[in-house]
């Protein structure tokens, strides 16, 4: 078990060092310029020069990204070029706000996911088991901006029932906060829904095919309990690794959402980042993106070993 998750944890920082070059160089092929970015069009070149010369942006490309990367493992995410403060509070808040809808989100889709699932794979080539595939899979091709829409005309204009901003009132409740992230956390629903639904349909469909639950019918055993103590266990293994596969997604694929809705997650501040070509802000929260999506897939990885041992002693030979 100890050398399957230290192969897991080396294999995820391989992962983020990677990604942290792959984010360092997206973010120099950025048009613009950084100086001429916070200073405007009509400054003065020398301004602009003498800018980016104290921004250390004129740097060789390996000596701005070790001092990066350097202070970023140290919890230095560095100065922001906008705001010319600390880059961690505001990636801090961001990311918060984002766990906030993803959270929402998290718990409407993956027990309805699963048991949309369920129920698919008990009413195999059904009428239910068609309408939830189907339906499932048409809500998914679906852009979260078209669905976004369509729900805050329905919700917000036609029927007033939620409010189509996720800005809810400073100082405002738990209770509050939570009627206010219901609509936007709608969109990531029907996008998810499909996904969990369809994994935890076929995984249903292989546990009832399979000769432990034909086993366990002979023996007498009734069928709920067929299904509750042995199907399911099993089943719904593989849900589990897309469930926190789309936890990244949920945590930092939000740009069109947080948009959409005036919500300021870590999508929005990341957006915000690339426009303005704040290098720092942009790197610190692409790659802390990429440590939630790290951390989610260690979790699954250590979830799915114990929950099946046949994976972890097999990794281990």
């Amino acid at each position: 078990m100890l050398s399957f998750l230290v192969r897991r944890v080396s294999l995820s920082l391989v992962t983020l060092f990677l990604l942290s070059i792959m984010v360092f160089l997206g973010g120099q092929v950025l048009p613009g310029n950084v100086g001429r970015a916070i200073l405007g069009p009509f400054a003065d070149q020398r301004a602009v020069d003498a800018l980016n010369h104290t921004l250390g942006v004129d740097r060789p490309l390996l000596a701005q990204y070790w001092g990066w990367i350097s202070s970023f493992v140290q919890g230095d995410m560095g100065t922001s070029y906008i705001f010319r403060s600390p880059v961690a509070p505001f990636v801090i808040d961001a990311l918060g706000n984002s766990m906030k809808l993803a959270a929402v989100a998290f718990v409407l889709v993956v027990p309805i996911g699963i048991l949309g699932g369920v129920v698919a794979a008990l009413n195999l080539n059904r009428p239910l088991d068609r309408i939830i595939s189907l339906g499932g899979l048409s809500v998914t091709v679906l852009p979260e901006f078209v669905t976004g829409i369509i729900l805050i005309l329905i919700f917000g204009v036609w029927l007033r029932w939620l409010p189509i901003s996720a800005a809810w009132p400073r100082d405002a409740g738990f209770f509050t906060q939570l009627y206010y992230l219901i609509l936007p956390s709608l969109p990531l629903f029907l996008v998810l829904f499909g996904y969990i639904a369809r994994m935890a349909r076929s995984g249903m469909i292989e546990a009832l095919d399979s000769d432990y639950t034909r086993t366990a019918v002979l023996k007498g055993l009734p069928w709920r309990t067929v299904i509750w103590r042995h199907v399911l266990r099993n089943a719904l293994l593989p849900t589990i690794t897309v469930i926190a596969t789309q936890t990244g997604y949920l945590i930092g694929g939000l740009v069109v959402i947080e948009t959409l809705f005036r919500y300021q997650g870590i999508g929005s501040l990341i957006f915000t980042a690339a426009r303005g070509k704040d290098f720092p802000m942009l790197e610190s929260g692409i790659l802390t993106i990429g440590i939630v999506y790290a951390v989610a897939t260690l979790v699954a990885d250590f979830l799915y070993s114990v929950l099946n041992p046949r994976i972890r002693l097999g990794s281990d030979q």
